[in-house]
C-alpha cells in the first residue's frame, strides 16, 4: 500500500514538470509559475515606462521648436502645456531676419539672382488647405515646405516672406491691412514657427506688393524705376494665368527688349506643372522669365533657377502698377484682367483683350 502511494506522488510530481516548460529563447517560465508573472509584469512597466519618456521627450522637442525664437519661453520647458498668449508676435519673431525690400531688389538686379515668395496662400496650402484658385495638393504643400526650409541650399534663389511679422513694419501698413495681418498671425505664428527655418536668412516678399497696403506711397515712383531695372534691354518670357494678361493696356514691361508668353490655367495651374516646366526650358537661357501663377510660381521659379534661369515670382506687380497709375486707394476691378482680390475673386468675365501684338506674344498655350 505504501508503495502504490509513493508510486502516485512520483507520477504527480512528473505531471508538475511538466507544465513547467522553459522557453528556449528568453529562459521564461510558462505555465502557472509566479517567477512568469513577475517577469511579464515587469515588460509591462518597461514598456509603460519607455513610452511615457518618449511622450515627455517629444513634448519637449516640440516646445523647443515651437517656442525657438522667443527668449523667455525657452525658460519655460517646464510649463509644456503653455500656449504663449502673453507673448506678442512681435516677440516670438524677434530672431527672424528678413532682408528689407530695396535690398532683395538690389540682389535680383545686380546678382540677377531669382526668387520665390511666400505669402498666406502659400502657408495654407503647406498647413493642408485649399486657396481660392489653388486646390490643394500634397506635392505642392511638400515642395513649397521644401523651399521655404530651403532644404536644395540653392544659391542663385531668393525665398521671400512678408515683411509684416513685426510691429516696425506692421505700422507702415494702412489700417485694414494691419488688421488682417496681426489676426493672421494671432491664428498661425505656432504653425509658422513650425514651418519657418530660424538659422536662415529670408528676403522680402514685398518687392511686388509696392503699393496699394502701404501708408506712405511717396517713395512708389522711385521704387517703380528701380523695379524696372530688373527687366530693362532683356529678352522676357512671361508666365501667367490665362486672363493675367501682364503689361498689357500700361507701360509697365516697355523697357524690354522683347516678350513671350506661355499662357496657363487661370486656376489650379500646379495639375499641368510638368508642361508649364517642359515649355519654359524650350526657351533661351538668357530670357529673364517673369511668373505670374499663384503658388505654382514659388515652385516654378525655384526649379528654373536650378536650370540656370534668372525667375522672378512676379505676382501682383502689374496689378499694383495699374493701381499705381489710377491712385487707388483699394484693390478696384482693371478692365480685361482678373484681379483675385477683388469682389473675392468673382471678376473672371473680364472680356478679351483688343491688343493684336498680346497674341503674337503667345508661343505656347497650356490649359489642361
Amino acid at each position: 500500500m505504501e508503495k502504490i502511494k509513493e508510486k502516485i506522488k512520483i507520477k504527480k510530481r512528473k505531471n508538475k514538470f511538466k507544465r513547467i516548460r522553459y522557453n528556449k529563447n528568453f529562459t521564461k517560465k510558462t505555465g502557472k509559475n509566479k517567477k512568469y508573472k513577475i517577469h511579464k509584469c515587469f515588460i509591462s512597466t518597461k514598456i509603460l515606462s519607455i513610452i511615457i519618456l518618449s511622450i515627455i521627450f517629444h513634448k519637449i522637442y516640440l516646445f523647443e521648436k515651437i517656442y525657438k525664437y522667443c527668449i523667455n519661453c525657452a525658460k519655460k520647458i517646464d510649463n509644456l502645456n503653455s500656449k504663449c498668449l502673453q507673448c506678442s508676435s512681435d516677440l516670438l519673431f524677434r530672431n527672424l531676419y528678413i532682408v528689407p525690400t530695396e535690398e532683395t531688389l538690389n540682389e535680383i538686379i545686380k546678382n540677377k539672382k531669382s526668387i520665390s515668395r511666400f505669402s498666406d496662400g502659400e502657408f495654407a496650402l503647406i498647413y493642408g488647405f485649399s486657396i481660392r484658385f489653388q486646390e490643394y495638393d500634397k506635392n505642392l504643400a511638400k515642395r513649397l515646405f521644401e523651399i521655404i526650409q530651403n532644404n536644395n541650399k540653392n544659391k542663385k534663389l531668393l525665398v521671400g516672406i512678408d515683411f509684416a511679422y513685426k510691429k516696425k513694419e506692421l505700422d507702415l501698413y494702412i489700417k485694414p491691412e494691419v488688421k488682417y495681418w496681426t489676426t493672421f498671425f494671432e491664428y498661425n505664428r505656432f504653425k509658422l514657427l513650425r514651418i519657418l527655418n530660424k538659422n536662415k536668412k529670408y528676403y522680402s516678399s514685398d518687392i511686388t506688393r509696392f503699393y496699394h497696403k502701404f501708408k506712405d506711397k511717396s517713395k512708389v515712383p522711385k521704387y517703380i524705376a528701380k523695379y524696372k531695372q530688373v527687366w530693362q534691354g532683356r529678352n522676357v518670357v512671361i508666365v501667367e494665368g490665362e486672363k493675367t494678361r501682364v503689361g498689357i493696356g500700361n507701360d509697365f514691361l516697355n523697357d524690354t527688349n522683347s516678350i513671350k508668353r506661355i499662357i496657363c490655367p487661370a486656376k489650379n495651374a500646379f495639375k499641368v506643372y510638368d508642361k508649364i516646366l517642359k515649355a519654359v526650358l524650350t526657351q533661351s537661357k538668357d530670357n529673364l522669365i517673369l511668373i505670374s501663377l499663384g503658388p505654382t510660381a514659388s515652385v516654378l521659379a525655384c526649379d528654373l533657377s536650378k536650370y540656370g534661369y534668372q525667375a522672378i515670382d512676379f505676382g501682383h506687380s502689374d496689378i499694383m502698377y495699374e493701381l499705381y497709375l489710377r491712385n487707388a486707394t483699394k484693390m478696384i476691378q482693371i478692365p480685361h484682367k482678373f484681379v483675385n482680390e477683388y469682389n473675392n475673386g468673382r471678376n473672371e468675365n473680364v472680356g478679351n483683350v483688343e491688343d493684336i501684338n498680346y497674341y503674337k506674344q503667345i508661343i505656347f498655350k497650356i490649359l489642361d
